[in-house]
């Protein structure tokens, strides 16, 4: 899956570098790589128009797998591509990479669960969930 460009995923959208992600030498901090992976899943997971989260319920991240592979300076803008690999009962793998001027800075593979918030166990997705997320289905082999 290293060779796909933003245009592969079937999710897209950007974040903006700001100032106070770098470090000393202007870079992005390897925070900052993680708040940008999390702006692409947030927009999946809390989308209103989408209801993918069950009510009582929130997402926990059980797994994160991130590999800086450029430097992300400052100024400038970091677009982000996601896609999902599977759906479980109540998880999801994501895949996601991120890119600053169309070149791949970070790839990351990212496991979430929705988990009930008064028990903190593993809740179920519903049905509309999964039909939902499994139209953002990317295959490994991509």
């Amino acid at each position: 899956m290293e060779e796909l460009k933003l245009d592969d995923f079937p999710l897209k959208t950007y974040d903006k570098v700001r100032y106070a992600d770098t470090d000393r030498q202007g870079h992005a901090n390897n925070a900052a790589f993680s708040v940008f992976l999390e702006t692409g899943r947030v927009e999946v997971l809390y989308n209103p128009k989408l209801a993918i989260l069950s009510e009582g319920s929130s997402f926990v991240i059980v797994s994160l797998q991130l590999e800086l592979l450029k430097e992300i300076t400052w100024p400038g803008q970091v677009d982000i591509g996601t896609g999902i690999l599977k759906v479980g009962n109540s998880s999801i793998r994501f895949y996601q990479k991120l890119f600053q001027n169309e070149k791949c800075v970070a790839n990351a593979e990212t496991v979430i669960v929705q988990v009930d918030d008064c028990t903190g166990r593993g809740s179920p997705l519903t049905d509309n969930a999964k039909k939902t997320l499994g139209g953002w289905l990317m295959s490994e082999a991509d």
